[in-house]
């Protein structure tokens, strides 16, 4: 029913062949127009992953439409049918901001002859996978939460090596929501397994920048100062640094991101950080339209991609690797 996610080597290889294509004037996508349902045209990672679909949609004639979802589901549902009411768009990219709310429209767009990818977030139930949960979907590019949470838990593991107990303060993006419950359950299968690992405090960052952050930690520090390890999103652990600095405690606690962002790898390489899951939007935004441009020119259909699993340590950065990796946004 679904195609395996495949190479990411061979896919950027038939991207090239298609750019190519486009180029040369011969069987180039021609005159296609393709609406994009973005979460928030004010998110920093979307907006990195919008300026790489619309390089990959130049380079093959496609006309590519942005809605503003502005992180409202209602807004966003009324956005996707009005696409597709219009008759006007031959593919849909959506970054969707509720994944399950969002199956009912996408069939009916699939039903209309349209070619749906998926971008950033599942649309469906499952978020362990990248793979496409409704049939005909062209492509499913993102990073499964769980699959997040496992990779967290893969790095604590590595920075609580050789300490027991090793304490561990986790902050959540936004607690109880699907994303951030699955990006727990993996981190938790992970470190679950190791008996010196035990979380023992929690916050929330909201994704708001640092300033979440250090609310987040400084709550944390008024219950428990003795922790080994701070984890959390970029954005939080950015204000976890400004705080344990300031308290002198930055030489032995071990902060872990996930987001790839510049400020994780500045962190990275000064020390301040162990480091961080790498993020990729860059990246996703032109697999993305690359699976766009092959749905529409081929009928082709490329399945889950994970933009992680062709990078070094399977995406996860440290000191010891993070000269082979490039930050593709600023957090």
């Amino acid at each position: 029913m679904k195609l395996k996610s495949l190479n990411i080597f061979a896919r950027s290889l038939t991207a090239g062949l298609l750019t190519a294509t486009a180029l040369s004037g011969t069987a180039m996508a021609q005159d296609f127009e393709v609406a994009y349902l973005s979460a928030s045209s004010a998110n920093t990672w979307l907006a990195t992953s919008l300026t790489e679909m619309r390089k990959v949609a130049e380079a093959n004639g496609i006309a590519i439409t942005e809605f503003d979802g502005q992180f409202d589901p209602a807004r966003q549902t009324a956005q996707t049918q009005d696409v597709i009411a219009s008759g006007r768009y031959d593919g849909m990219i959506i970054a969707s901001i509720n994944g399950p709310g969002a199956v009912p429209d996408i069939e009916n767009a699939l039903a209309q002859g349209m070619k749906v990818v998926i971008l950033n977030q599942v649309v469906g139930t499952d978020l362990t996978t990248s793979e496409p949960q409704v049939e005909g979907i062209s492509a499913s590019v993102l990073v499964a939460p769980y699959r997040s949470g496992t990779r967290l838990g893969d790095m604590t593991v590595m920075a609580c090596e050789g300490i027991d107990p090793c304490e561990v303060a986790y902050i959540y993006g936004i607690k109880g929501t699907p994303l951030d419950t699955a990006v727990r359950q993996g981190f938790d299968d992970v470190t679950g397994t190791h008996a010196n690992i035990t979380v023992i405090a929690e916050g929330e960052g909201k994704y708001l920048g640092p300033d979440g952050g250090i609310v987040a930690t400084q709550d944390i520090l008024q219950v428990n100062d003795g922790f080994d390890v701070m984890v959390g999103p970029d954005q939080a652990i950015q204000g976890s640094e400004i705080v344990l600095d300031e308290e002198g405690m930055l030489d032995r606690v071990k902060l872990i991101g996930f987001g790839g962002s510049a400020p994780a790898f500045a962190g990275i390489a000064s020390g301040a950080w162990f480091g961080t899951v790498m993020g990729a939007p860059a990246d996703e935004g032109r697999l993305a339209m690359e699976a766009m441009v092959d749905a529409l020119t081929t009928g082709n259909a490329q399945g889950g991609i994970d933009a992680l699993s062709a990078m070094p340590d399977d995406g996860k950065v440290t000191a010891g690797n993070v000269d082979q990796f490039t930050a593709q946004w600023d957090g």
